[in-house]
């Protein structure tokens, strides 16, 4: 198998399923793949919203621990190559890298997390 049909997955662009002109999924692989399967993992964890919700630094340096650890179990990563960059509150940049495809970088735009509402 490839390292293209290795990792291959539907395109994500601003939640929803990147459509081509043909009116076709889109699709992304490599080193592109990985980075939205990790922004992915990061959302749908809850991380993001817990550190929505934390205004002490100290409660908010631990929600980015935790963020690197989970990111961590992606064994497509080296391990300890995780960096979580917070210039701005609501702007996470992620950089790691990945044993086939090198360096890769993300972000997580905190404005952008949307909250699921329960139903009756």
């Amino acid at each position: 198998m490839s390292d293209l049909a290795q990792y291959s997955d539907l395109l994500i662009k601003d939640g929803a399923l990147a459509i081509d002109v043909g009116a076709q999924p889109q699709l992304t692989n490599t080193r592109a793949s990985i980075a939205q399967d990790v922004k992915h993992m990061l959302m749908e964890s809850g991380l993001v919203t817990k550190l929505l919700a934390q205004r002490s630094a100290t409660m908010r340096s631990d929600v980015y621990t935790e963020m690197e650890l989970l990111i961590e179990t992606d064994n497509r990563l080296v391990p300890g190559s995780i960096e979580l960059d917070i210039a701005k509150p609501e702007l996470i940049t992620i950089t790691a890298t990945t044993y086939e495809f090198g360096q890769l970088t993300l972000d997580i735009n905190t404005a952008e997390v949307t909250y699921a509402t329960a139903t009756s």
